[in-house]
C-alpha cells in the first residue's frame, strides 16, 4: 500500500486518514498553567481598558454567546457594546473597516488565526490600503494561535501566520504577544497609537 506522508500523518491510496497513536498525551510544562491563567487575566484587563473608550465596540464570534475562551475574556463589558457575528470572516473585517470610518474603534475578534485567512482580501486590499487614499481607519484586530497541549486541535486550528500577515501588510502594526506583560503593552499601544493593529495572542 502506498502512503503519502504529510504533517506527521499518512493517507493511503483511498484517502483514508491513518492517525498516529501517541504513547503519551502531551501535557503543559511545569508552571505554564499559572502563566496561561495570568495571560487570560491580562487579556481581560486589556479588553476593559479598551472598553473605557466609548468609541470601542467588540465585534466577532463568541462575543455574545459562550463557546470559546473569547467570551470569558470579555467579562465586565456590557452586552450593548458587543456585536455577535456569524462565521463570515471577510464580511466581519469589511464591516469593522467601514465602521471605523464613522469614528468608531472596532475591536474585531477572530477566535483562531487560521480562519483569518478568509479575511485576507479585506485586510490586505482594503484596510491596509485605505490610508493611500486619505482615509484613516483604526481597527484593533484580535486573534489567537490555538494551543497544541494538553489537546491538539489539529493543523487547521493551531497555525501561526504572524510573520506572513506582517509581510503582506504595510500600514498595519502586527504584534504577537506571549506573556501577560506583552498583552498589556500591546493593547495600550494599539489604543494610543494611530492606524490599525493586529494583536496575535499566543500563550503557548
Amino acid at each position: 500500500m502506498q502512503e503519502c506522508h504529510m504533517l506527521d500523518k499518512s493517507w493511503n491510496k483511498k484517502c483514508n486518514l491513518v492517525l498516529p497513536v501517541l504513547p503519551n498525551v502531551p501535557t503543559r510544562r511545569t508552571g505554564s498553567a499559572s502563566a496561561v491563567l495570568a495571560f487570560g487575566k491580562a487579556v481581560n484587563r486589556a479588553m476593559l481598558l479598551l472598553a473605557a473608550d466609548p468609541r470601542t465596540q467588540f465585534i466577532g464570534q463568541s462575543v455574545c454567546f459562550d463557546g470559546a475562551s473569547i467570551y470569558d475574556s470579555l467579562e465586565g463589558i456590557p452586552m450593548e457594546r458587543r456585536l455577535e457575528m456569524p462565521v463570515l470572516e471577510d464580511f466581519q473585517l469589511g464591516y469593522c473597516t467601514g465602521l471605523s470610518l464613522t469614528g468608531k474603534i472596532p475591536v474585531c475578534i477572530f477566535p483562531r488565526m487560521d480562519f483569518m485567512l478568509l479575511a485576507m482580501n479585506q485586510l490586505v486590499n482594503h484596510l491596509d490600503k485605505l490610508p493611500l487614499y486619505g482615509w484613516k481607519p483604526k481597527v484593533i484586530m484580535r486573534t489567537r494561535v490555538g494551543s497544541k497541549v494538553p489537546l491538539d486541535a489539529g493543523p487547521q486550528h493551531t497555525q501561526n501566520y504572524t510573520k506572513e500577515f506582517n509581510d503582506m501588510t504595510c500600514r498595519i502594526m502586527v504584534k504577537e504577544v506571549r506573556t501577560a506583560a506583552e498583552v498589556t503593552h500591546a493593547y495600550k499601544d494599539a489604543m494610543r497609537g494611530d492606524g490599525s493593529w493586529l494583536i496575535v495572542e499566543n500563550p503557548g
